[in-house]
């Protein structure tokens, strides 16, 4: 089984709990015409970075793991609307929920074919770019105030942001390179990469690059 389509990632986690209700295959995908002032995640601007993946692969690989659901975010993953949308599909074909996070609103991306289908296969949609002046510091998995949890189905209706608390997850690959998903403010980011830094020198002279925790700007 597989896609004509192929959605550019830059990376995919499997397991992880730090991004949305339950287990979850979080996939940061690669692009971004946004470009949110202040965004943690310039390095998923350019479309020429990441890896050409199958849309179909991801979704198998998220089963065996055993995952409640994909939370797709970036990047932008508007910006591959129809990759994005065949991926969500697949996903909830085998009974897999699916979030999805934009820069944009959804009543901009409502007229789009592509957008439209997107949105008609996901359960919650994280709407808004990342405003730099509007901070929010009640809600989980969003960094300011303007952008919006929309259910689309009841799958996740019982899933209040304001009452989870943000989590981070950190894994070291066998090489020494970190891997992060959840979400950290930029203050945050920084103490944590620069405590990491500090023990790793102390522990191990084997390098390794964290890696900021990837959501939409």
């Amino acid at each position: 089984m597989s896609s004509d389509l192929q959605l550019r990632v830059s990376r995919v986690l499997h397991g992880v709990s730090a991004e949305g209700p339950g287990l979850r295959t979080a996939i940061w995908v690669q692009g971004c015409s946004i470009r949110c002032n202040g965004c943690i995640n310039p390095h998923l601007f350019n479309t020429r970075g990441g890896n050409s993946v199958d849309p179909e692969k991801i979704v198998l690989d998220a089963l065996e793991a055993g995952v409640e659901g994909l939370t797709i975010l970036g990047g932008e993953p508007f910006d591959q609307a129809a990759a994005c949308a065949s991926l969500a599909r697949s996903a909830r074909r085998l009974g897999l929920g699916v979030i999805c996070f934009t820069g944009y609103t959804r009543e901009s991306l409502e007229q789009d074919g592509d957008a439209a289908e997107l949105i008609a296969a996901v359960d919650l949609l994280i709407d808004g770019p990342y405003i730099a002046d509007l901070p929010e510091d009640r809600r989980a998995l969003v960094g300011s105030t303007n952008q919006r949890f929309i259910n689309l189905t009841s799958r996740y209706a019982d899933y209040d942001p304001a009452d989870t608390p943000n989590r981070v997850e950190i894994r070291i690959g066998e090489d020494g390179t970190v891997a992060m998903a959840g979400f950290l403010i930029e203050d945050d980011l920084v103490a944590f990469s620069t405590s990491l830094d500090a023990r790793r020198t102390f522990r191990s002279p084997r390098s390794a690059t964290p890696q900021p925790s990837e959501r939409d700007g």
